[in-house]
């Protein structure tokens, strides 16, 4: 049988088959250690160099052409069987319904509603941002220079180079003050507002996670000072942890984008050998604070000489923890439904002032 006789009777076969099964069988019977097309390779070793010239180039392109179509052949078939089992295949996905409700409202989307009730009712509005910002946002107008140590790598996630965006590097937000620039350069004065959020750090043990959850705040007005800072943050302290007893004490610290900075302590009493919020026989840091800065004002186009301002921040995993009694950081996101059946929240615990925040 000549070369071409041979090629059309293998491609024939090849069109014809209709399972992968066939496929295979004719692969073999052209490719395979006794196939057609592996004989003529074979019959290549006794030809003399002028026959392997002229021959060679024809079989090698029958072993060529066959090989393409079968990988050809195949695929169309591997789809074909992939849509006959898409169309005719079904999972039932669904559950029956268990006896009783056994979903619980996370610990942090719990806190998170009761700070916005909080705050809600002393004026301040809920802000969001993006996750992932630009360096300006994240860091330059926040009046931290490129010297800062939070702007090293083992502190921040730092997207490549060849993500940039407008000439700016892209970072995972290592915290949501972003949020506040970019209310400041959105909103006319005056502001008053809050920004949880979800943010990125690389560090990870009982009490940090390369990502936390926080909550910020910005007040931005005519006539601002630390004495509304200060009642602000009492006022909100003593509503979410529900005691009337709470005790403050601000150090001074500093913060690049604040100025004067605090930090805030509360106080706390040993009952039954374990720390209960209230009272002043220790202190515990809770919160970042303080007025912000007059270069912070600048970079998003306002008058420091006309409006001032206060900012505050903490963590809302670190509140969870002080109020409900957890004590590591890394369980809040095991996904173990055991720790989630024992300090979540049924879905009916709404947070209320009237009612109470807490359950």
């Amino acid at each position: 049988m000549d070369i071409e006789t041979l090629q059309t009777e293998l491609m024939a076969a090849i069109e014809s088959a209709d399972t992968l099964e066939a496929l295979e069988a004719v692969r073999v019977s052209a490719l395979g250690k006794q196939g057609s097309v592996s004989a003529l390779l074979k019959t290549m070793g006794g030809m003399s160099p002028e026959e392997r010239q002229t021959q060679g180039p024809i079989i090698n392109g029958l072993r060529e052409s066959i090989t393409s179509a079968l990988t050809a052949k195949k695929a169309d078939l591997e789809t074909a069987e992939l849509n006959r089992r898409l169309a005719t295949e079904r999972v039932d996905m669904t559950l029956p319904a268990p006896d009783a409700p056994r979903g619980t409202i996370h610990p942090v989307s719990q806190v998170m509603d009761e700070l916005a009730e909080i705050f809600a009712d002393m004026g301040f509005a809920v802000a969001e941002g993006p996750e992932i910002e630009d360096d300006w946002h994240n860091f330059t107008a926040l009046n931290i220079p490129e010297t800062h140590p939070a702007r090293a790598m083992h502190d921040t996630f730092y997207f490549p180079d060849d993500m940039a965006r407008d000439g700016q590097k892209m970072v995972l937000r290592t915290h949501t003050s972003p949020v506040q620039i970019r209310t400041m350069t959105s909103q006319e004065p005056p502001i008053r507002i809050i920004a949880p959020g979800r943010v990125y750090r690389s560090d990870s043990d009982a009490t940090h996670t390369p990502m936390f959850h926080q909550i910020e705040g910005l007040v931005i007005d005519k006539g601002i000072h630390l004495g509304h800072l200060k009642w602000t943050l009492e006022t909100f302290l003593k509503a979410y942890f529900e005691r009337e007893d709470v005790v403050l004490r601000l150090r001074p610290s500093y913060f690049p984008f604040t100025e004067p900075s605090v930090e805030v302590d509360v106080g706390y009493s040993v009952i039954n050998g374990k720390r209960v919020i209230g009272g002043s026989e220790g202190w515990m840091e809770v919160l970042g604070s303080g007025m912000v800065h007059r270069k912070v004002i600048e970079a998003c186009g306002l008058d420091p000489d006309v409006w001032q301002g206060f900012a505050f921040g903490t963590g809302v995993d670190r509140l969870a923890m002080l109020k409900y009694g957890m004590d590591d950081l890394r369980a809040f996101f095991d996904g173990d439904n055991r720790w989630l059946q024992h300090y979540g929240f049924n879905a009916l615990d709404v947070p209320t002032l009237s009612g109470g925040v807490g359950a």
